[in-house]
């Protein structure tokens, strides 16, 4: 049976290979001009490689021979095709994301690819095979046809929503590994209760996605000196959607747990809200761009991350904003599966109050509205509406169009 002390040993052996390499790779990406070039779009003045994801997928790598090897466990590659259905489909998401660092594909071909690696991760069994919804006892199982579709869609869900939050440095690293260290806990809790199969690939996978990001982490916060680049943030994608699809999609709760906590009864809710800033940004994006006529593929500043910047908050502040955000949401539905009790929403509650005045009155925020010549009490006082209208109309009957661009850090994939 696996043990925590081998889980710990391979996310270490990831964390350590990821950390060593990754100044290796970037020396490599200088040498042959697999650089990003700084640009409008960007708060970086020099060339940084963005291959980054190449000594992400050493460090998986170097993790998962380690897994081979550790004895305790075996369990999960004997008579298992499951490991090696992710080996390789994590081999063809990344190669598919390395080809967009360093030469730039279309989005259809990079969908195609990840659409390409879900169904070798269906091939080889990797698949969600039923789902819980809250108030409704029991299971909904997926029919055979439909179990592949919902599988595949996962993962391009998942990976597209890591690759959309990897706009600052650190941010993706830093949000998939608090959300990773989450979900594996809430894996071993589950194991520990005998409610998940031991063979279960989802506590693995997890723990090497964890191990990866730290290890990436201290070469990629704010000033970066690399970034991960498509390659790493589909990696990450495909692991975070490996671990949660074959954990949530498997969990065996009976009778016994039914009605005890909200989340037990929807274990696929767990992942949602512990990756919940990249998942909620996705489907800001795609609403925001939809309602402006624009492609959901095509890059744009409406990001949380930007939006934070534009408020005033700076590069490292914004990025630990939403550090934050993903911890508490991880803690907030933790706290149930490991305590077996009921969340306290009253902690939750005065902690999430503290974030949000914290983002909103910041003093570097009140300094932004001096700046901007906006009082407290916004555009909609008629002493200022006036004036908002009567420069509005001067600025049309002239032809001009005057528009202030705020600093960002997003950088167009």
């Amino acid at each position: 049976m696996p043990t925590l002390g081998s889980y710990l040993l391979v996310g270490a052996v990831a964390a350590v290979a990821t950390f060593c390499v990754t100044p290796l790779v970037g020396m490599l990406a200088r040498r042959l001009g697999w650089v990003y070039l700084p640009n409008d779009r960007t708060v970086h003045d020099t060339a940084l490689p963005d291959i980054g994801g190449l000594a992400m997928y050493v460090g998986f790598v170097a993790a998962f021979v380690t897994a081979w090897f550790t004895g305790s466990l075996d369990v999960l590659f004997e008579s298992n095709s499951e490991p090696w259905g992710v080996l390789i489909a994590a081999t063809i998401i990344f190669v598919v994301g390395l080809i967009d660092d360093v030469r730039d594909i279309s989005a259809p071909a990079k969908v195609f690819g990840t659409v390409l690696a879900g169904v070798v991760l269906v091939y080889f069994g990797v698949e969600m095979f039923a789902f819980r919804l809250p108030f409704y006892e029991g299971a909904i199982f997926l029919d055979e046809s439909l179990s592949p579709l919902v599988t595949v869609l996962w993962l391009v869900g998942m990976s597209q929503a890591i690759n959309l939050v990897d706009g600052l440095d650190g941010l993706a690293a830093g949000i998939v590994g608090i959300g990773a260290v989450a979900f594996f806990l809430y894996s071993e809790r589950l194991a520990t209760l005998e409610l998940l199969d031991t063979a279960n690939v989802g506590p693995l996978f997890a723990v090497v996605a964890a191990g990866i990001c730290f290890g990436f982490l201290p070469h990629n916060f704010n000033p970066a000196r690399i970034f991960m680049g498509d390659g790493g943030a589909l990696l990450l994608g495909l692991l975070m959607a490996v671990s949660t699809s074959v954990v949530g999609g498997r969990v065996e709760v009976g009778e016994e747990s039914v009605g005890t906590t909200y989340f037990f009864l929807a274990p696929l809710a767990i992942p949602l809200l512990i990756l919940g800033v990249p998942i909620f940004d996705t489907l800001f994006a795609i609403v925001r761009r939809a309602t402006s006529g624009q492609g959901l593929a095509s890059a744009d500043k409406g990001h949380l991350h930007h939006r934070l910047m534009e408020m005033g908050h700076g590069h490292r502040r914004s990025v630990v904003i939403l550090w934050t955000w993903t911890a508490l949401l991880s803690a907030f539905v933790l706290y149930p599966t490991l305590t077996d009790q009921n969340p306290t929403y009253l902690p939750f509650g005065i902690a999430v109050i503290g974030i949000v005045l914290y983002t909103v009155l910041h003093p570097s925020v009140r300094a932004r509205r001096r700046e901007n010549g906006t009082p407290p009490d916004g555009l909609d006082r008629p002493d200022i509406q006036q004036t908002v209208e009567h420069e509005q109309l001067q600025l049309d009957v002239s032809g001009e169009n005057f528009r202030t661009q705020l600093p960002s850090g997003e950088r167009d994939h």
